[in-house]
């Protein structure tokens, strides 16, 4: 084993399954001439986080041939007006995937859950209502939607050719858009779960047994190198900033991972940013473009 790990790049993943998503659309757009497969994005108010997200998310769905119907509502929106808006987009045959951006800017209260819920399970390519999160849970991995960055993060452990059958893994955080969806992904891959968070006691030795470590907990540089067994695949989905006084910006972008002192000991590791952010992304658009497919079959 090499004395640093290998650098698992989400960057280059997501590449490369961008270039075979675009192939694959222009073969179904010369066998149908009317294909044309569309991401709906729904968001509430103008968070500047949120404007950058959707700006990506436009941006590779254009690249790979995905039309994209961005529809922006005033902070004053109602719930009642939102779940409206919601319902015709899942009664538009033309619309084949819908996501909520997440958070909802408001300036009256909004029932986040009840918005996401209300989108038709047909259409959730993000993999986050009930529904979908139900059908995960009991192990029907084919023919409805997984949420994006477990998905990404599953694509990514496949990459490094880990056996993960038998494979001991450890999620770090238990939240239900990455850390839940993420162990069962896991689980019915066969590996052995173990889920973690703030009440778990003796985190490290925890950690420190798992051949898999998944963390997505929201914590700088959490995870440090003497909790990492010696050749254990590390994924990181936290993305947090910290102060950095050498940078023009004062901050900079970390994970949940020290990524320096880990890199030592782990056999692959995600960088943060560059590692698990595109896969999430461009998941969203395989997602959409499986939903139409499968309309395309209906």
């Amino acid at each position: 084993m090499s004395s640093t790990a290998n650098i698992l790049s989400g960057r280059q993943v997501s590449k490369d399954i961008q270039n075979e998503l675009q192939e694959e659309v222009k073969l179904l757009k010369e066998k149908h001439s009317d294909f044309d497969p569309v991401l709906a994005i729904v968001q509430v108010g103008a968070r500047e986080d949120s404007n950058v997200y959707i700006r990506m998310k436009k941006k590779v769905a254009s690249e790979v041939g995905v039309s994209t119907r961005h529809l922006q509502l005033p902070r004053t929106s109602t719930e009642s007006e939102i779940l409206s808006e919601v319902q015709k987009l899942n009664e538009d045959s033309k619309v084949h995937g819908i996501i909520v951006q997440l958070p909802l800017d408001t300036d009256t209260p909004v029932d986040a859950k009840l918005i996401t819920n209300a989108v038709s399970p047909s259409k959730d390519v993000d993999g986050i209502c009930d529904a979908n999160a139900g059908r995960l849970s009991h192990g029907e991995l084919e023919g409805y939607f997984i949420a994006c960055t477990p998905m990404g993060c599953m694509e990514l452990i496949k990459r490094t050719g880990v056996t993960i059958k038998g494979s001991k893994a450890v999620v770090i955080g238990r939240s239900k858009i990455v850390g839940l969806p993420m162990s069962l992904l896991l689980l019915w891959h066969h590996a052995t779960v173990v889920i973690c968070h703030s009440r778990t006691k003796d985190l490290r030795a925890e950690v420190k047994d798992a051949d898999i470590i998944v963390a997505a907990v929201g914590q700088p540089q959490m995870v440090k190198k003497d909790w990492v067994k010696p050749g254990a695949v590390v994924i990181d989905c936290g993305i947090n900033s910290i102060k950095d006084e050498t940078r023009a910006s004062g901050s900079r972008l970390v994970g949940d991972v020290d990524y320096e002192g880990v890199k030592e000991v782990a056999s692959w590791i995600t960088p943060v940013p560059g590692g698990v952010g595109p896969m999430t992304v461009i998941m969203l658009i395989k997602n959409t473009l499986d939903a139409a497919k499968m309309a395309l079959k209906a």
